[in-house]
């Protein structure tokens, strides 16, 4: 089992930047790909960033390459979103998930294990 928790939502201009944490209470995350999903009101569940299980790969949203940067810290049970340059079509929960593999993270949501509640992020024009 991997329990999931987000933190570092928030309200912020549009321009302005966030981080967002993921932590792990239970299970060894170096067996896992994570990646971070966005959920706008009435909207699908989107792919906004993954990355593979030893963190030396990553995969992004085209909507989001070049402002987004996933890490993760496997000694520290630790994935992190790093979020510059926001626009207002950036708001939504934000949700962390993993993925039991050795292989790149997958953009469908259908294929993780675990989820996190959530972390609203709000970006004001």
């Amino acid at each position: 089992q991997v329990q999931l928790v987000e933190s570092g939502g928030g309200l912020v201009q549009a321009g302005g930047s966030l981080r967002l944490s993921c932590a792990a209470s239970e299970g060894p995350l170096h067996n896992y790909a994570m990646a971070w999903f966005r959920q706008a009101p009435g909207k699908e569940r989107d792919f906004v960033a993954g990355i593979n299980w030893s963190g030396q790969r990553a995969n992004y949203a085209e909507s989001v390459k070049g402002r987004f940067t996933i890490s993760k810290d496997n000694a520290n049970k630790m994935v992190y979103l790093q979020m510059n340059s926001l626009k207002p079509q950036d708001t939504a929960v934000y949700r962390c998930a993993a993925y039991h593999s050795d292989y790149d993270a997958p953009t469908m949501p259908t294929n993780y294990d675990y989820w996190g509640q959530g972390t609203q992020v709000t970006v004001s024009s």
